[in-house]
């Protein structure tokens, strides 16, 4: 009997190491209306942002899944889209879920200026 409850005391010990340090993946979903280029991830709070190496995810819909850390459950992830925008999603929990969807931006009076601008023809001779 007194063999058994070390022995288990050490399993017990590593499996919660184990579980401990399961690498923490999040799917993400792009519903933004332009492709997302690049992703950093740091611990919740932090702004110790790494970047993540992803493929260009096209806006409408297009999804992947990328690693983000070793442990841990609640990180803040900073988005930049093809047209040079950025978005933090702050404090996402991959423990309580396993897909971000990335949602369209607002359109800011920038955006509205770029667009109203008159585009002018370059000029022959």
């Amino acid at each position: 009997m007194t063999l058994i409850r070390p022995f288990l005391i050490v399993s017990l010990m590593l499996a919660g190491t184990a579980h401990g340090a399961e690498a923490r993946y999040l799917g993400l979903l792009n519903r933004a209306h332009d492709s997302v280029v690049a992703l950093d991830v740091a611990p919740a709070g932090t702004e110790a942002f790494v970047p993540r190496s992803i493929d260009a995810l096209p806006g409408g819909g297009a999804g992947t899944t990328v690693r983000l850390a070793d442990e841990g459950c609640r990180f803040d992830l900073r988005v930049a889209f093809r047209n040079g925008r950025r978005v933090i999603y702050r404090d996402v929990d991959v423990c309580r879920g396993d897909t971000l969807v990335i949602a369209p931006l607002k359109k800011t009076p920038d955006d509205r200026a770029v667009a109203l601008e008159p585009q002018r023809a370059p000029r022959g001779r």
